[in-house]
Order: structure tokens, then C-alpha cells, then sequence
């Protein structure tokens, strides 16, 4: 039986403290030999949200630095284990850090996306945007109900609420979505300071993509700002 040759993938990832907050407590995993990439985002400012986030990278990269085979098991593995570390570095601390995150992880053609809070993933295909993942958060369940319009999600007064994220309970739930891909897709995660304010013709702009990244971070910063920003962009090629 003829099976498709796998598809080459390649990425570039960017983070910036914003123009407002002291510290970034947003954190990149951008590990295209392996397959793997995603955006955290901490919460908690002073009581560790850096912390955390990095507890969800030093996870990834444990699993990568393994010799066993990358896959959806894998990434799910790594989010549950940072979890339990910032529980538990939480309870040593005495401190109620957290952290949001989105992943992706590629294997052959497809792609599995697995989220908590409101990091967000989105697929480029042929000039269309398509946003995968589904927010956990405060807004997002009004918007499901039928009480609030996206438009008017973004001004809410609880826009930055999340429903969902890593470091809150012993057990967390990690949304997850499977995608088949296609030779020229793109793959889009970031956090939330750059979702906000993102332009769907921005991300169409057919450049190379350290250029893309470029743009994105550029204007994400010119129309805001107010928050960390962080991006990983994967092209399928």
C-alpha cells in the first residue's frame, strides 16, 4: 500500500514582555525536530506565574530529550506532569499560580492541538483563518449561551477570566483536536496578548517565517501591548 512521505514542517517563535507589564510570564516551546511546540502563559505576576509557565516548557523538554517516540500520548503526559508541579510548588509556597497552554504535535500529515485556558490555535489553509482551539474562559461560556456576542467579548469587564488552567487542582481536563494537514498549511499558537488584538490579514501575509512572526509580534504591540505577547508559527511545507 503506497504511503505519503511526511511532511516537512519548519517554525519560528517569538515572546515580548509587552509595554505594560513588569515581568514576561509568558513562555515558547519551538522544537520542530521533534515535533513539538507550544505557548504558556503564567498567571499570578509576583507569586510565580513565570514559574509556572516555565514548569509547562521543562516538561516538554524532558519529553523531548527522551528517547521515546513523540506523540499525542506524550504531550498530554508532559501537560499532566507540569500541573502537578506547580500544585506542588504552589502548596510549598503557599501561593495560587497557574498557567494557560495550547500544544501541537505532529506526526506524518497530522496534527493533534491540546489546550488549557485561553491560549489559543489557529490554522491557516489557502488565505483562510480558522481558530481550533475553544477558549476556556468566563466570556466564552456567555458567548456559548447565547448572552454575549463576540464583539462585545473582548470589552468585557471579565475578558481575562479563564475557566480552565494548569496548577489550579490535582486533576486538570486538556481540550484536544485532531487535524489532518495539508502541504502549505500553517499552524498559529499563542497566548492571549497577541489573540486579543490579531487581524486575520495579518496572518494571511504569504512571507517566510521569521518575517510573519515579525509582523504579528509588531503589531500585536501597536495595537496593544498591554499584555505579555507570545507566538510559535509552524508551516507545513
Amino acid at each position: 500500500m503506497f504511503k505519503p512521505e511526511p511532511l516537512a514542517v519548519q517554525s519560528a517563535s517569538r515572546t515580548h514582555v509587552g509595554l505594560v507589564r513588569p515581568i514576561n510570564e509568558d513562555r515558547v516551546f519551538d522544537c520542530p525536530a521533534r515535533g513539538l511546540w507550544a505557548v504558556a502563559d503564567g498567571m499570578g505576576g509576583h507569586s510565580g506565574g513565570d514559574l509556572a509557565a516555565q514548569a509547562v516548557i521543562d516538561a516538554l523538554r524532558a519529553q523531548v530529550d527522551g528517547d521515546a517516540p513523540i506523540d499525542q500520548a506524550a504531550m498530554l503526559a508532559a501537560i499532566h506532569t507540569a500541573n502537578a508541579a506547580i500544585v506542588r510548588d504552589n502548596r510549598s509556597r503557599s501561593t495560587d499560580a497557574g498557567s494557560t497552554v495550547v500544544a501541537a504535535q505532529i506526526t506524518d500529515r497530522t496534527a493533534t492541538i491540546a489546550w488549557v485556558g485561553d491560549s489559543r490555535a489557529y490554522l491557516i489553509r489557502d488565505r483562510t483563518v480558522r481558530q481550533i482551539s475553544r477558549d476556556h474562559s468566563f466570556v466564552q461560556d456567555l458567548i456559548d449561551a447565547g448572552l454575549l456576542t463576540v464583539a462585545a467579548a473582548a470589552n468585557h469587564p471579565r475578558a481575562n477570566v479563564v475557566t480552565r488552567a494548569l496548577g489550579i487542582a490535582e486533576h486538570v481536563d486538556i481540550a484536544t483536536v485532531t487535524i489532518d494537514l495539508e502541504r502549505g498549511d500553517r499552524l498559529l499558537l499563542c497566548s492571549d496578548g497577541l489573540s486579543r488584538s490579531l487581524e486575520t490579514d495579518a496572518m494571511r501575509q504569504r512571507v517566510d517565517l521569521d518575517r510573519l512572526v515579525g509582523l504579528l509580534m509588531a503589531d500585536a504591540l501597536r495595537r496593544d501591548g498591554s499584555d505579555n505577547i507570545s507566538l510559535v508559527c509552524v508551516a507545513i511545507d
